[in-house]
């Protein structure tokens, strides 16, 4: 038996003989009129119910046509005819600037199809809907497609922003040339979103769009005239991030942001979805994720043709049609769609049989049409309650030529021959402007109108009335931020005293802190995917709230208890339910408020270590180049310290994925103090003196005795090393070893082992940034190699560790590679133990004996550097083997 939805097997029916009748005269229609009809009258029925709010289930998906009928298009306010001349203008030099780039540079790269395909999705937004950033307001949020950038350079340089030189240097940024795609970090005046990694776009956006709700309901910022606009390829929707927050959007009811599809039907190498319809998938996935779909599939040409259709026959076929048919049929001629398309069906062809071949080829798709385009936009401005999704059908390479548009190669195509260029020159009909002769060089020439001219002035008009240029980028504070008073820091200088506590411990007192400042305290940002009672946040949220743009609208089951979980439209924390992809964007939203909205915020994104680089390292990529601003904590950190865990939560990597970020600060504290000197130097560095930077600390959950921050160590934490105890009187031998995060522990214990039972005397540093160390060694490195002439500089981590008489060895809860970062600067001998390999679930104790990291391990590193150096016998060594019950024939536990 077939249930269908089934929803109604489940439910009595009071009247069968009425239901019966009803279906009777439902099958009398499918009979009589044919299964169009039965359609029509099925959805006729479904509307009507919605607006008798009759709580029937919505439908997933409609026919293929426009949502928005013909009788509703809206008038469109602009000059549509100099508007279409502004946009061959930049067509033109969008075409030009990637075709230049590849014949003075062969194979440089560079899109010439998409932005053709999305020109008017644009243009229109650009003319009528946009807001910039003039007079000190925000504007909109446009989150531009990377691939479309040809586009909006020309866009740029017909308005004068730029120059034919910058045009030139497309893709040669090292001769002062644009960048390939969007990247704040490299154009950071023009560009403000990051965009060209596929599926961090439209992620970044539904976040972006819920951080302007959440500074609105907090009262940090009049959001409400900024839109926040998003630009995709339908094949970037195979991304998992592309949809993977949609629900989201959905339930916070973002009527504040708007999607632009652009469904060209085409991937990087083809159809999207050649044997279906990307825009129907498309349509039942954010229909059903509550958002408000307006689908904008044919143009006005199509209007007469389905007036016609009395029959239903056209809905029917557009409806049966696949993409792979309908990519073929804008390569193919009129006369092939007259008789594929419409051929078969006596009744379908009679539609069109006044229409010459030419006019059957000229029928436009809805994504190509000005004034399809105008009237969903409007609709999704106005519309309230959801976020808006615009499927716009188009052809990929539009206006390229029959070699480019529409074919599967489309996408790789990044020259047009001269016999190419004057073909667009004649489709853009701008003979006048591009003259013949002008193709005779071997560079074509850009164009942009007179500043008198007509175009230009109606351009800059335009601009003009939504606020000024777009892209554009600014870092002035609208409302300024004070950092916070030294109290919060005084705290976790203290120590614990006698008191055990782990340093994710010591952050969250840190973090309470911090909100409690009353100048600083409302920029806090605490977010959090999920599991906020592991890390101690269970205080925070009673006392601060999670934000919950709807309220709480329900009384929580410990309502009665102490640490109760307490929801408001005010709420301070983010906890973003089990998604770091989503927690990372949210973090960005925050960390890049300081230009988004001239808001300077500081968010602090705390999250199991192991889940963070591993998982969204393309995000925090993006977040660099979005010249984020703010703190990631790895919590749980380690290899060894999360007992019984195991090989997918234990973290020994994350602090070497952090290195590859150049403006990461990526710090490994051992105790409280140093943890709350990073973040009050972060806090200056990024606030105060307006680096672009973020870092990230790793946070243990192993409890110890926190120490009171000594005298003096300031400098030495945030440059990375510092001497954290002398070596002991007596020592027959000297050493060095080197700590970081709970690798004190060993390291602490290993001093003593070493002094009582041979005799050597160790000093204690503690590393708290190996990539630091290395990256201010590189730097001195380069200097020396470069200045031949004068007095060499000194490496820090030389000159810190240039005093050590015997071997050092350095201990971490992550791989040697951390350590190993320094070793070539490292004076002396110099040992790295780590935790190389697979996590296991055990205790700590087994756990570090089995990466070698324990006090035994530590103490066996040291005389083994001793006996390299002669100090000792090698019979030393073997004595502390055995003592510690060390197997020297054991594997590595790398490969264990």
């Amino acid at each position: 038996m077939v249930i269908g939805d089934g929803y109604t097997h489940n439910l009595p029916d009071p009247d069968p003989v009425e239901t019966g009748e009803w279906l009777e005269a439902f099958d009398d229609v499918i009979e009589a009129e044919g299964r169009p009809r039965a359609k029509y009258l099925m959805a006729k029925l479904l509307e009507h119910a919605y607006d008798r709010r009759v709580g029937v289930p919505g439908t997933v998906a409609t026919p293929y046509i426009n949502t928005i009928p013909a009788d509703a298009d809206a008038p469109y306010p602009g000059n549509a005819d100099l508007e279409k001349r502004i946009r061959r203008f930049i067509r033109w030099n969008a075409a030009v600037t990637v075709i230049n780039a590849n014949h003075n540079a062969d194979s440089i790269g560079g899109h010439l199809s998409t932005y053709a395909s999305s020109a008017l999705l644009y243009e229109v937004g650009f003319n009528h809907f946009f807001r910039g950033k003039d007079g000190g307001q925000p504007g909109d949020a446009i989150y531009i497609q990377g691939h479309a950038s040809p586009g909006i350079y020309s866009r740029a340089f017909v308005e004068r922003r730029i120059h034919e030189l910058d045009l030139d240097g497309f893709r040669r940024e090292l001769e002062g040339g644009l960048s390939s795609y969007p990247h704040p970090r490299l154009m950071p005046e023009f560009w403000e979103y990051p965009t060209v990694s596929m599926g961090l776009g439209p992620i970044n956006a539904i976040y972006q769009a819920r951080f302007n709700k959440y500074l609105q309901n907090r009262g940090l910022d009049d959001t409400t005239e900024s839109q926040v606009w998003c630009f995709i390829g339908d094949g970037e929707t195979d991304e998992p991030e592309t949809l993977g927050s949609i629900s989201l959007a959905g339930r916070e009811r973002l009527d504040n942001l708007t999607w632009v599809i652009n469904c060209n039907l085409q991937r990087l190498d083809g159809p999207v979805r050649g044997n279906g319809k990307i825009i129907q998938e498309l349509e039942a996935m954010f229909r059903g994720a509550g958002w408000n779909v307006i689908k904008v599939i044919w143009g006005t040409s199509w209007d007469p043709l389905l007036a016609r259709d009395t029959d239903g026959l056209l809905v029917e076929k557009m409806n049966d049609s696949v993409d792979g048919e309908y990519q073929r049929y804008k390569a193919e001629s009129g006369a092939y769609i007259r008789e594929h398309f419409f051929g078969p069906e006596p009744g379908l062809r009679k539609i069109v049989e006044d229409m010459t071949d030419d006019e059957i080829w000229d029928l436009r798709r809805g994504g190509l049409d000005y004034r399809k385009i105008y009237t969903a936009y409007k609709a999704a401005a106005e519309h309230t309650g959801a976020p808006t999704v615009i499927l716009a059908k188009t052809i990929k390479g539009w206006t390229l030529g029959e070699d480019v548009e529409g074919r599967n190669a489309t996408h790789q195509i990044k020259k047009l021959n001269k016999e190419q260029l004057m073909g667009l020159r004649d489709t853009l009909k701008l003979h006048a402007e591009i003259p013949d002769e002008a193709l005779e060089g071997e560079d074509a020439p850009y164009f942009r109108p007179p500043v008198e001219s007509p175009e230009f002035q109606y351009l800059m008009e335009r601009r003009k009335a939504l606020g000024g240029s777009v892209p554009a980028r600014t870092t002035e504070v609208r409302v300024p931020m004070d950092l916070p008073a030294p109290a919060p820091f005084e705290e976790v200088a203290a120590g614990s005293g006698t008191q055990e506590a782990s340093t994710t411990m010591a952050f969250t007192r840190l973090l309470r802190g911090l909100t409690r400042d009353e100048a600083f305290g409302d920029r806090v940002v605490p977010i959090i995917p999920d599991e906020g009672r592991t890390f101690g946040w269970d205080a925070l949220f009673k006392e601060i709230g999670i934000y919950a743009s709807q309220g709480q609208l329900y009384e929580p089951v410990d309502a009665k208890l102490l640490l109760s979980y307490r929801e408001a439209s005010d709420g301070q924390i983010l906890e973003e339910g089990i998604t770091e992809a989503g927690a990372t964007a949210s973090w960005i939203a925050a960390a890049t408020s300081y230009y988004t909205r001239g808001v300077p915020m500081v968010p602090f994104f705390i999250f199991y270590s192991m889940f963070g680089f591993q998982r969204v390292g393309d995000l925090i990529w993006g977040a660099a180049d979005a010249r984020a601003r703010g703190f990631l904590l790895g919590a749980t950190a380690g290899r060894t310290t999360l007992l019984g865990e195991g090989l997918q939560h234990q973290d020994g990597h994350s602090l070497v994925l952090a290195s590859t970020v150049p403006v990461c600060q990526a710090y490994d504290p051992a105790f409280a103090y140093e943890m709350g000197v990073i973040i009050d130097d972060g806090l200056k560095r990024m606030y105060r003196d307006g680096e672009d930077i973020f870092y990230y600390l790793t946070l243990y959950n192993e409890n110890y005795q926190q120490p009171a921050k000594p005298e003096g160590v300031d400098e030495g934490i945030c440059r990375g090393l510092y001497r954290f105890a002398d070596a002991p009187e007596g020592a027959t031998h000297p050493a060095t070893i080197v700590f970081s995060g709970t690798g004190h522990t060993a390291a602490r214990a290993a001093q003593v082992e070493l002094l009582e039972h041979y005799g050597v005397g160790a000093e204690l540093f503690s590393a708290t940034n190996y990539k630091l160390l290395r990256e201010e060694a590189l730097e001195v490195e380069r200097w020396n190699r470069l200045h031949p002439g004068e007095e060499p500089r000194v490496p820090y981590v030389t000159a810190s560790l240039e005093s050590a008489e015997g071997p050092i060895v350095a201990v971490t809860d992550f791989m040697k590679m951390v350590p190993d970062q320094v070793a070539r600067w490292v004076p002396g001998t110099f040992i790295t133990l780590g935790t190389d390999g697979f996590g296991r679930s055990d205790t700590r104790e087994a756990l570090r004996r089995f990466f070698e990291v324990d006090t035994g391990h530590v103490v066996v590193g040291v005389l083994s550097g001793l006996a390299e150096q002669g100090r000792i016998e090698p019979s030393v060594v073997a004595d502390a083997i055995e003592r510690y019950d060390i197997d020297p024939d054991v594997g590595d536990p790398r490969g264990r």
